[in-house]
């Protein structure tokens, strides 16, 4: 007689198939995040060329933004929005992958920049504020964003299951209105910086742009809602394809543009420039939007070498560590080159680029392999934990 299944096993779920634009975007924006902080290097040069900056500094401004489109595509991806959220299951996972390397990386950073520039460890209560705001070191602040936005998920689950065309475009207005706002707005810069220094609303308000998601929330949201719907969004990237192509490189052309106007027009230094042209700024936002659906879109439908493919994913899979451990090669590098006589030329920076690029990887790589053997450093650096059998 044939065994019956109990009525009480549990249905299993099939597996979604796995797509490697998810992992080359987040290799591509890795590299992105490196430009940004090898430019702010290039900039201490007062004869900086202001078109490496613009590729640098401007070209690679979807960076940040688009981990959390990516983020966002992820959790959805593999969530039945119309299933009731384990949110304690949820958080205590995402806990484990963000928060614990968030720390270790925070004391990490801490205590190297504690002893080398000899200014030494902060108390407790400081500690505690350098945690909440990511201020341990300049890269750490997308983990904390990315924190709020675990902590916020009923939310984003809300939204997505009753967003449509219009109401992501409306958001999408809300979202310029709201950077703008907080980037650009006198008034209300002028209230932050003129606060008394003891006042304890000032630090919530400087380091706005570390912890409030609101920034970020209309990126999110599209990336939730496009894998939710990851059949019409295939269909409308075969059928755009040129059109998606046509409007990055449009709004790419936009930023760069606004970015050469600050400077031969307005007469802004580049650091004025590039601090005005950034992710944040409306010219920006279509370009994160833009570069969003444009590398989803290449990196679907192979509009690309194939040879690239294996680069691709190495990228991709060493991304977290790359990304978190590149401000320490960074340090030691123009340490370097100081010591060396060298400036830091056009020629230069683009070598210096390459070198922090392939030591993060390296370091990525190596760390990762020892941590086959030693489970607890891929635990505590990025969040892996070994496969239970």
């Amino acid at each position: 007689m044939a065994e019956q299944a109990s009525p009480a096993a549990a249905p299993v779920r099939k597996r979604k198939p796995r797509l490697p634009a998810i992992e080359y975007i987040r290799g591509i924006a890795m590299m992105g995040v490196i430009a940004i902080h090898v430019g702010s290097q290039y900039l201490m040069n007062q004869t900086a060329n202001i078109h490496l900056i613009a590729l640098l500094e401007v070209a690679s401004r979807f960076s940040v933004p688009i981990f959390f489109f990516i983020s966002a595509f992820g959790l959805f991806y593999n969530l039945d929005i119309h299933e009731p959220l384990n949110y304690r299951a949820f958080m205590k996972k995402r806990f484990r992958t963000v928060l614990i390397p968030y720390i270790v990386w925070s004391v990490f950073y801490l205590v190297h920049d504690g002893l080398f520039y000899r200014v030494g460890l902060p108390d407790p209560l400081h500690f505690l504020t350098i945690l909440f705001f990511g201020t341990a070191k300049y890269q750490l602040y997308f983990l904390v964003i990315l924190i709020w936005f675990y902590l916020l998920m009923p939310l984003w689950i809300a939204i997505v299951r009753r967003a449509g065309l219009i109401s992501l475009t409306l958001l999408f207005i809300a979202q310029i209105a709201f950077d703008y706002w907080s980037s650009f707005s006198v008034p209300f810069n002028t209230f932050v910086y003129g606060l008394p220094d003891h006042s304890w609303l000032k630090p919530f308000l400087m380091y706005r742009l570390n912890y409030w998601v609101v920034h970020y929330v209309f990126i999110f949201v599209l990336g939730g809602y496009l894998a939710v719907h990851i059949h019409e969004f295939q269909n409308f990237m075969q059928k755009y394809r040129r059109a998606v192509t046509v409007f990055f490189w449009a709004s790419l052309v936009w930023l760069v543009a606004y970015y050469y106007q600050l400077i031969y027009e307005t007469g802004y230094t580049a650091l004025e420039a590039i601090n005005t042209a950034h992710q944040l700024c409306p010219a920006g936002l279509f370009y994160t939007l833009a570069s969003s659906i444009f590398f989803f879109t290449i990196f679907t439908y192979q509009k690309y070498p194939k040879v690239l493919n294996p680069i691709l994913h190495q990228l991709g899979r060493h991304s977290y560590f790359a990304y978190l451990v590149h401000p320490f090669f960074i340090t030691y590098v123009s340490v370097a080159l100081q010591k060396s006589g060298h400036l830091m030329t056009a020629p230069v920076t683009i070598v210096y680029y390459f070198v922090i690029l392939g030591l993060s990887m390296l370091a990525a790589a190596v760390c990762r392999k020892i941590g086959e053997h030693l489970p607890l450093l891929n635990e505590w650096t990025i969040g892996v934990y070994p496969r239970k059998k």
